[in-house]
């Protein structure tokens, strides 16, 4: 799957894409870097930036790294560990295939503000399905 078939497929995700404002960068073999518009929308009570809205972006990125390779792969577990509130108008990030067996996969991702601050680290463990009979092992473009 190449950039623009990537951005094609992911469009279809309406809360990521549509609410949050994610969208892809780059992508490459077991990578992706994603990138979202750091605004009001994403900040919670106390102003600073919502946790739920910076997984948000991580978990995009797992899924456009997990998914261009050409099994659907979905996410088994995430941990995420803030380290700084982000600051800048944009939010970056990059999710980066650490391994990958049979039925189950291993990425890192990490997020970073406009300042190139570390805002967060995710790591995400994957499970790769085995396509069913007469299912396309690809996700449709």
């Amino acid at each position: 799957m190449d950039l623009n078939e990537a951005r094609k497929f992911f469009s279809g995700d309406a809360f990521a894409v549509e609410q949050a404002g994610a969208a892809i960068e780059e992508i490459g073999d077991g990578y992706a870097l994603c990138s979202m518009e750091y605004g009001k929308k994403h900040l919670n009570a106390a102003g600073t930036g919502m946790g739920g809205a910076i997984f948000t972006l991580a978990d995009f990125a797992f899924a456009v790294a997990a998914n261009c390779g050409g099994k659907l792969t979905v996410s088994l577990s995430s941990q995420i560990n803030f380290m700084a509130a982000p600051k800048g108008g944009k939010l970056f990030a990059k999710a980066q295939r650490i391994k990958s067996g049979r039925h189950t996969c291993f990425y890192s991702v990490e997020i970073t503000d406009g300042e190139t601050r570390k805002v967060a680290e995710v790591t995400v463990t994957g499970y790769i399905k085995e396509p069913q009979s007469g299912e396309n092992a690809k996700p449709t473009v």
